[in-house]
């Protein structure tokens, strides 16, 4: 199919039918037009009933055969910082620790004006090297400037000498040499080098990851903000932005204890980074058995008690409640806390409330059955599977391949009757959606691989069933009018009982088609997205 550009509404007040396409509608699984009135879906059908509506509204669209789905959700986002690893240095890339030193003296050497240099993304697992730059080297290659470097995962960070200088609670870095820092120090430092932020450095950061969305055809992301993390003012400039601009809604949680802060900053929840441990590549996730590679079992920050009076305070005030989890002691913390808050407000209302597990990478059968129970979502990340797994992957070399094979379990949560809500973590993984279904239904796991529908769903409906919503996320009449348009290939529909082998085309089955996203295939290319009616992204002819 050659490219091309599809006009997208601008005005939400006007009616628009879209036609001469596939629209993927559980309402109608062979829908070929659709109907977009103030701002939400009207009607969607076949092209011969379309005719009846071509004379009654304000603008056609020829879709040119292309697809419409429901616009995507990311349900994990960091967009400042999403933002800075498109615009300012990026180590994701980086095939060795001495690439990483030349981009990273190249970056200095382009920004002489930044008071801090912020990077972001590497990754010493994945360099012949093996380890994280020293402080001597950053000192030499930013001339003795403040610098921030964040690993891949954002829970370590290395840091020049000048950002030391800035940060005198970092206690006993002397005595710890060229680690990268973690826990506390990394908090302190971190937030040091994002409160050297001008306003002006990070609307042009949030605006670069938002448009980044909308161009994937990303209509909503779930900001996870908080202290440690970001900042208040960073937190409220960024929802104030998405409110005043068109393109993806952003719906924002602060990860704090204190439920009136989080409130006050117009966060739908107590939730998001609130962290019980850190990560399995910083070797900080908390887990029962110790690490392959390290003699300890990581960090734990918050206990079962501390969990059980979060979920019990922010369930008594209507605030939806989330934790950071990875390992599976910090997961085990979670259930045991969320139990006990069940125990003292009711089960039923914790149920109802839909708090949110971030991650939830190490979990187990008895782990599993527990977030059914407790109706608990998971918020998870296909892409840190095709990133980290398999049997070389960074998460067999910190836990063993036996383990490693148990992590992100997608087929057994869904089986379970579990709510997934797919994200990026972005800047951790890119914001890739297409790419983050073919990651959930490839999985390098096969066992724990899932449907490209189911996949998909994740990704559309499953991120607005987080958010306590359900009328959304699905191209049905009155539903928000939140879609993207896409130039793919054939769709096929995926046999419901079969994890990746069978594929049809046929159109008896009565269910939408999707792209096929077998890997080595093109993954849909995105013309159009539109938010609540209004153009978000229009891809340039040509």
């Amino acid at each position: 199919m050659t490219e091309h550009a599809i006009p997208a509404p601008s005005d939400p007040t006007r009616t628009v039918l879209l036609r001469g396409g596939e629209v993927h509608s559980p309402a109608d699984p062979f829908a070929t037009a659709m109907v977009v009135e103030r701002g939400h879906i009207a009607w969607v059908g076949s092209e011969g009933a379309a005719d009846a509506f071509a004379q009654g509204v304000d603008e056609v669209v020829d879709l040119e055969g292309a697809l419409v789905t429901p616009a995507f959700t990311d349900a994990h986002v960091h967009t400042t910082s999403a933002g800075l690893a498109l615009t300012g240095l990026d180590l994701s890339g980086a095939r060795s620790l001495a690439e990483a030193l030349d981009r990273v003296r190249a970056y200095a050497d382009s920004r002489p004006a930044d008071r801090v240099l912020l990077g972001h993304g590497w990754d010493a697992a994945r360099w012949p090297e093996r380890r994280a730059p020293h402080r001597e080297e950053l000192d030499r290659a930013t001339g003795g400037r403040p610098l921030y470097l964040s690993r891949i995962d954002v829970h370590s960070a290395v840091v020049t000498t000048a950002l030391l200088d800035l940060v005198p609670e970092v206690s006993d870095v002397s005595a710890r040499g060229d680690e990268p820092l973690t826990r506390d120090d990394h908090h302190a430092v971190r937030a040091a080098a994002l409160a050297a932020l001008t306003p002006a450095q990070r609307a042009e950061a949030q605006r670069a990851a938002l448009d980044r969305a909308a161009s994937l055809g990303i209509g909503s992301v779930h900001e996870c903000g908080g202290p440690g993390i970001s900042s208040a003012e960073d937190f409220t400039a960024l929802l104030d932005l998405a409110a005043r601009r068109p393109g993806p809604r952003v719906f924002g949680y602060w990860a704090d204890r204190d439920l009136d802060q989080a409130k006050a900053l117009g966060a739908i929840g107590a939730a998001g980074d609130l962290f019980v441990d850190g990560a399995l590549g910083s070797h900080t996730a908390c887990l029962h058995a110790p690490y392959a590679d390290a003699g300890h079992t990581g960090t734990g920050y918050l206990d079962a008690h501390a969990v059980a009076e979060h979920i019990a305070a922010c369930t008594e005030a209507g605030l939806q409640a989330g934790f950071h989890a990875i390992g599976d002691a910090a997961i085990t913390a979670v259930v045991e806390g969320a139990r006990a808050a069940a125990a003292t407000v009711g089960l039923d209302r914790v149920r109802a409330a839909r708090h949110r597990v971030e991650h939830a990478e190490m979990m187990t059968p008895a782990t599993i059955a527990a977030f059914a129970e407790l109706g608990l979502t998971a918020s998870v990340q296909p892409a840190f599977d095709a990133a980290w797994g398999g049997e070389d992957g960074m998460y067999a070399d910190r836990l063993g391949a036996e383990r490693a094979r148990t992590l992100n379990p997608f087929a057994a949560l869904l089986k379970a009757g579990v709510p997934l809500a797919f994200g990026s973590d972005a800047p951790v993984t890119p914001l890739d959606p297409w790419g983050t279904v073919r990651a959930a239904a490839f999985h390098r796991t096969p066992e724990h691989r899932i449907s490209v529908r189911a996949a998909f769903t994740a990704h559309t409906r499953g991120g607005w069933r987080a958010l306590g919503r359900d009328d959304a996320g699905v191209l049905v009449p009155g539903a928000p009018a939140d879609y993207a348009v896409w130039q793919t290939g054939e769709l096929v529909v995926q046999a419901p009982d079969d994890r990746v082998a069978r594929w049809s085309t046929d159109p008896r089955s009565g269910t939408p088609g999707l792209p096929d996203l077998s890997p080595g295939r093109e993954l849909p290319v995105c013309l159009a997205t539109v938010v609540g009616g209004r153009e978000a992204f229009v891809r340039p002819q040509g």
